[in-house]
């Protein structure tokens, strides 16, 4: 019994110096780009010498600030998002409900593959298909956005299948049994008693998701990106975006200032970052509510 207790003791020790740890580092690392950015904290690091208004309504282009760059991360983020989300949780779904027990294993063996899968690969899959399309369908194949945001999409995709499936499986059996009893068909079954049951779990896989596509570097080097090329006008343009931006001013900065203006956005970015969490979390609330 004495042997037990100090089993409990030392695990119960050990969780609270985790949590501790963690948010200690991350209290320094958000501490120390606050003091390597805050001198360049400020709309010129944004907008350049640009008025903020003219760029906001686009009537100037912004060629030495961070906005296009703001504006590329933002439009990778949803369309990766619209792309994935409704994919994932049908495949999920599928998994969970309809898919036959002989297939299952088999499916559930390649999504996990897919899930350990680099996301440079991920970036040279998508580079791949550019060269596929510009040979045998069109010339005029190029990497863009969209293509960007179609790796993203698939190298996140594996994620909210998983997070869905076991949302799903997850539910207790008295909860999985009050459909039935109520005479419900298995898709208002599906509707009314199981997705609700599980909408915390899926949208945590989701909002996982959003900051995955969020700094992922690797996938949009090979897909699209550029670090000079102010706003993107369509989804099949070149475009600008944070992380590719951080990565180049790291490996090319030729002075102190530029060097700042990289901690100023990986500031902006894990703002950015933060503000889609906190918004993904007020939507699951509020579903939750509802539901």
């Amino acid at each position: 019994m004495k042997r037990t207790q100090t089993i409990e003791n030392f695990l119960f020790l050990y969780c609270w110096s985790c949590g501790i740890f963690l948010i200690t580092v991350v209290a320094c690392l958000i501490g120390f780009l606050l003091y390597k950015s805050m001198p360049n904290i400020g709309l010129k690091l944004i907008f350049g010498d640009v008025h903020w208004y003219k760029a906001l309504i686009g009537k100037q282009i912004v060629f030495d600030g961070i906005w296009p760059a703001m504006v590329g991360t933002f439009f990778l983020i949803i369309l990766s998002t619209v792309i994935s989300i409704p994919l994932g949780i049908s495949a999920g779904i599928y998994l969970s409900e309809y898919c036959p027990a002989n297939l299952k294993a088999m499916f559930s063996f390649f999504i996990d593959l897919l899930a350990g899968i680099p996301s440079i690969v991920m970036g040279l899959f998508g580079f791949s298909l550019v060269l596929l399309i510009h040979k045998f369908i069109t010339p005029a194949a190029n990497t863009c956005l969209i293509v960007s945001a179609l790796s993203l999409a698939f190298l996140v995709l594996p994620y909210l299948i998983k997070t869905t499936q076991i949302a799903l499986s997850s539910i207790p059996k008295e909860s999985q049994l009050i459909g039935p009893s109520l005479g419900f068909s298995k898709l208002d079954d599906l509707w009314h008693i199981r997705l609700p049951q599980s909408t915390k779990n899926i949208l945590s896989g989701i909002i996982l998701s959003i900051g995955r596509c969020a700094e992922d570097t690797a996938v949009i080097m090979l897909t699209g990106v550029v670090a000079i090329g102010g706003i993107s006008d369509s989804i099949f343009s070149k475009y600008e975006a944070l992380p590719f931006y951080i990565f180049y001013i790291a490996a090319e900065y030729t002075s102190a200032e530029e060097l700042a203006r990289g901690y100023g956005a990986s500031l902006i970015l894990l703002t950015i970052t933060g503000t889609l969490f906190f918004v993904s979390y007020m939507i699951r609330k509020r579903l939750e509510k509802r539901w």
